[in-house]
């Protein structure tokens, strides 16, 4: 785990005892602080006692306290922490700062921060992927991996992979980024901020804590529409738009489509504002695997491809995935698995991209509606339970083709989650392609 002198003798309440809120307890036990912990479950809670006072924020005496440290998931908008906290003149902070503050103790590194409304996940991954590539000691933390502050400290010259939502950087003061990344902007989580250009600003707030010095790797759009730069402090910035490739995108199986196209662009830089030799770059381009449920390569059978984008859960993000597989002299060449919980009525950013579908299949409690939205655009299939879908897709698709599961929808009406989902999107193709087939998988009990 990451410890640090600046921590020792100081007083902290812990808020939430999930996975980043057990490494934040356990780091600044072992670095010398007194902590006050809590959790609303109990069981979060036996976790940590014995070894951290057991307290609630909103109810103990936080006088003398250096610091509240909460999981970006608490909704500082709402939540009656934030009016506590403010009371006793304690600053609201996340195990990011912690991270940064931290810093100075540490064998001499690079931190890379990756922020943006769509990518971040997919980008931070694949900038981890080329530093391991090119031999460089990294670690992937922040809002995908494992705690930061859980994880052991590089040795010299190693780079901290950061991924950053708004609600992180809301918590985080003096993380200093060797490069800042912002890869887009749109509206989202305007539950948790009063306007869009509010949550603009969320972002641009990774650049202000910025050095002179370092880089500022950003989207063209966000910086000449939105202004999200009028406050950041280098003047070292790399449009990523207009960043060279090394190699064709067609050499990069798990980066197709334009979205994908932009996070390579977005990790190229970094990777050259790192010293990393551009060999080293194509190398990890065409070697990259991609992540779990996101425009992940199952496999290919009898020459049709297989695609397992569960992660998709609404119409903004499947739309790229249609983008990616555009028609070919013989047609469209999707076979496109759409449904499940909707969080949305109507194609939405979809609709450009359906004539890239040769045939959807509609699942799901959201499958009527979308069979209703795309039949007369395209040849609709109602099936209903994902398994089935699989198979009618497995018979119609022919070599060249595409089986992209990207459902636009929430995983809650047949599984538990999106993770799942995939997973059993796995195991149908697996079983359906096997030469050893046996059981009908589709049987019963099979489709959730």
């Amino acid at each position: 785990m990451i410890t640090s002198s600046a921590f020792r003798g100081k007083r902290y309440a812990v808020l939430g005892l999930a996975r980043s809120g057990l490494a934040t307890v356990d780091a600044l036990l072992a670095s010398g602080a007194q902590v006050v912990a809590w959790d609303r479950q109990e069981n979060a809670r036996a976790l940590v006692a014995g070894r951290a006072e057991m307290g609630d924020p909103l109810e103990i005496d936080l006088s003398g306290f250096d610091a509240i440290v909460v999981s970006p998931g608490v909704p500082l908008n709402t939540h009656p922490i934030a009016g506590r906290a403010a009371q006793f003149g304690v600053p609201v902070i996340g195990d990011i700062e912690l991270f940064a503050q931290a810093r100075a103790d540490l064998p001499p590194h690079s931190v890379v921060g990756i922020t943006g409304t769509n990518g971040k996940s997919t980008t931070t991954a694949l900038i981890h992927h080329i530093l391991q590539t090119a031999g460089v000691p990294s670690a992937m933390g922040g809002n995908i991996g494992l705690p930061i502050m859980g994880q052991e400290p590089l040795p010299e010259g190693g780079v901290y992979v950061l991924e950053l939502s708004s609600y992180q950087i809301d918590l985080t003061q003096s993380l200093d980024c060797d490069v800042a990344v912002l890869l887009n902007i749109s509206p989202d989580h305007l539950d948790r901020y009063e306007s869009f250009d509010a949550y603009a600003a969320s972002k641009a707030r990774l650049f202000e804590m910025q050095s002179a010095d370092n880089f500022a790797v950003v989207e063209s759009a966000a910086e000449d529409e939105l202004d999200v730069l009028d406050n950041a402090k280098t003047d070292i910035f790399i449009p990523i738009d207009d960043v060279e490739l090394i190699g064709a995108q067609a050499d990069w199986p798990s980066l197709q489509g334009p979205h994908n196209l932009q996070n390579a662009q977005a990790a190229i830089a970094v990777a050259r504002c790192l010293g990393v030799a551009d060999v080293k770059i194509g190398e990890a381009l065409g070697s990259f695997k991609g992540l779990p449920h996101r425009m992940e390569r199952v496999g290919t059978h009898n020459g049709v491809l297989f695609i397992n984008d569960s992660k998709a859960t609404n119409t903004d993000s499947t739309a790229p995935a249609l983008a990616a597989f555009p028609p070919e002299a013989n047609g469209p060449r999707i076979h496109w698995i759409v449904g499940g919980l909707p969080k949305e009525d109507g194609l939405g950013a979809c609709e450009p991209h359906v004539g890239n579908v040769a045939i959807a299949y509609t699942i799901g409690e959201a499958g009527p509606r979308f069979a209703e939205l795309l039949e007369g655009q395209v040849q609709v299939e109602r099936a209903e339970m994902l398994c089935e879908a699989v198979s009618r897709a497995i018979a119609n698709a022919r070599p060249g083709d595409v089986v992209l599961f990207s459902p636009a929808c929430a995983s809650f009406d047949q599984f538990k989650d999106y993770e799942q989902r995939g997973e059993r999107f796995r195991q149908f193709v697996d079983a359906l392609t096997s030469d050893t087939q046996g059981d009908d998988p589709c049987g019963r009990g099979g489709a959730a």
